[in-house]
């Protein structure tokens, strides 16, 4: 994976610095695998906005990706390596050997051709998916199951992954991409390798314009409000506003956020660090 820079032919150009597309096989994606999208412009369904700077954007259609692996021992031929609108990393289109056809995240190094698997006999090569039981420990992985046969739920944006770092009874443990350290049961699934696209993390807009392609409206600080619209808004000139806090009053820097009777904290072996 690569990225593209320009020269600073107009003002948009100069900062503007987006991936390549080199590894896309395709512009067309499987019709079959595909269904409408509807946007919500941050509404709820009485029309009041409760997610703010939403709104706009290029129409989008939704791939549906096969997050859950379920065929397992049936071999599967990676057809084309695709964009996808709605996520940051790259999609793969299988033709599986009995006929189906499914997509899945795109690792680092899967290319066209390639034979993937699921299952518990298969081997740990990338692509792979297989039962955090039967993954070496130190492996390198990513779309991970929470609970057996639930779709992987973490890991799965664009060059994140996971380590498989030992087993205790009946439970993995995972370093996560954040640095937590927690357990997930060894009957998960798990997709051998780190998702592609790594480079995404490089990618600069340039202009204010291409976040309005993605349906991301502009953000204003709550010290340039009025206090009518925000704790933080008023006062005379360029006031600093007081302590960080939401719209609702909610402190926003170093206030717990976590529920401190959540089920799964009996997890977490090691939170993540602290930035």
């Amino acid at each position: 994976m690569a990225i593209r820079k320009f020269k600073p032919s107009t003002p948009g150009q100069r900062h503007k610095i987006i991936g390549s597309f080199g590894n896309i096989t395709t512009n067309v994606p499987e019709k079959s695998l595909v269904v409408g999208k509807s946007a919500s412009g941050g509404r709820n369904s009485r029309g009041k906005m409760t997610v703010r700077y939403l709104g706009g954007g290029h129409k989008r259609r939704y791939r549906i990706i096969d997050f859950k692996r379920r065929k397992d021992g049936i071999p599967a031929v990676v057809k084309t390596i695709e964009y996808d609108p709605n996520r940051s990393a790259r999609i793969a289109l299988l033709f599986y050997a009995d006929g189906a056809k499914a997509y899945m995240l795109a690792p680092n190094g899967l290319k066209v051709g390639d034979t993937v698997m699921s299952g518990a006999d298969a081997a740990p090569e990338v692509g792979n998916a297989l039962p955090l039981s039967k993954i070496p420990v130190g492996t390198v992985i990513h779309n991970i199951e929470l609970r057996p046969g639930q779709g992987a739920k973490m890991v799965r944006s664009a060059g994140s992954f996971a380590q498989l770092t030992s087993r205790e009874g009946s439970y993995a443990i995972i370093k996560m991409p954040s640095g937590e350290i927690r357990k997930i049961l060894a009957s998960c699934k798990a997709t051998i390798g780190s998702v592609g696209n790594s480079d995404h993390i490089l990618e600069r807009s340039g202009k204010a314009g291409r976040s309005r392609w993605l349906g991301r409206r502009p953000h204003n600080r709550g010290v340039t409000k009025n206090p009518v619209d925000h704790p933080m808004g008023g006062g005379e000139g360029r006031a600093s506003g007081g302590h960080p806090r939401s719209p609702s009053g909610l402190y926003s820097k170093g206030l717990k956020t976590r529920a401190p009777k959540k089920h799964s904290s009996k997890y977490i072996v090691e939170r993540r660090k602290k930035k």
